[in-house]
């Protein structure tokens, strides 16, 4: 059996109203009634900014960039450096703005939230990556999000060479603990979702081997094996070869994965891409023009 997942990848309208939402409440926070340290500055003066990164990584968040400019002054310009996806290292440039010198410093704080962010997103989800390189293993991430950066942080992880389990709870079943336990087992459970929305994958959470053999009588599409042993992990991979999808889950670390990854599981999905991040470190240095 092809180990396919069949979730929904971000659609692009949808990122770009994400992207929009996003600066738009950011600047909002920020600003508030106005910059009144920026407004100290003749309105006419000009100037121009570059920003570096003080150390390796994996850039993301150029279109957050690029909207941040926008709302806050159109004419302003923006010449990039790098792309997202790309690796950087320290004291190389990322960007250089040019406009007025109020508006630059109006947008700094927020340009650089979302790329230190979503860079250091993409950065843990590269290192992830290294260390299960060479195995049959696809790396996912999880709804363990920032509230209201979904998307962002989903696109970041795609950026560092991921790839993103479901988007919500609309476009796939994932039928946990609770959910079954409501619906009365795992049979019961499965049959109610493929009758509800038999296009979309199921999968079901389960804890022991007996569990995977309920979920594999039953028709799931995918079991997430939460916090199996190694040992586990190889039996189930053992029991459903060629017949269902496996994903380990359950408090996946650098420490771990590659060990899980070598037992042959088709998905692991991990939380730490998205809630343990280390914001990369960048500077922006500023330049009046003459």
């Amino acid at each position: 059996m092809e180990s396919q997942l069949h979730f929904h990848p971000i659609d692009a309208a949808a990122l770009d109203d994400a992207v929009r939402a996003n600066v738009e409440r950011a600047l909002a926070e920020d600003l508030g009634g106005g910059d009144i340290s920026a407004s100290l500055i003749d309105a006419h003066t000009l100037a121009s900014a570059r920003v570096i990164t003080r150390e390796h990584g994996i850039f993301c968040g150029a279109p957050w960039v690029d909207e941040t400019l926008k709302q806050i002054d159109s004419a302003a310009q923006i010449h990039w450096r790098v792309a997202d996806g790309e690796r950087v290292a320290p004291n190389q440039e990322l960007f250089v703005l040019q406009g007025k010198a109020r508006s630059l410093l109006s947008a700094e704080r927020t340009m650089l939230n979302f790329v230190q962010l979503l860079s250091g997103t993409a950065t843990r989800t590269a290192k992830y990556m290294e260390l299960i390189a060479g195995t049959n293993s696809q790396l996912l991430d999880t709804r363990k999000t920032v509230p209201g950066l979904r998307l962002a942080q989903k696109y970041a992880v795609t950026c560092g060479g991921g790839s993103n389990h479901r988007i919500g709870l609309f476009d796939a079943f994932l039928l946990k603990e609770n959910h079954i336990v409501a619906a009365g087992g795992i049979g019961a459970a499965v049959n109610a979702a493929k009758l509800t929305a038999p296009n979309k994958p199921v999968e079901v959470e389960v804890e022991n081997l007996q569990e995977l053999q309920q979920a594999m009588d039953a028709g799931a599409d995918i079991a997430l094996i939460d916090n199996f042993s190694i040992a586990d992990s190889k039996a189930a991979v053992a029991m459903t070869r060629g017949t269902m999808v496996l994903e380990a889950s359950g408090g996946i670390t650098q420490a771990s994965i590659a060990a899980i990854a070598a037992t042959g599981v088709d998905y692991i999905s991990c939380g730490d891409l998205t809630k343990g991040v280390e914001p990369l470190d960048l500077s922006m240095r500023f330049l009046l023009d003459e």
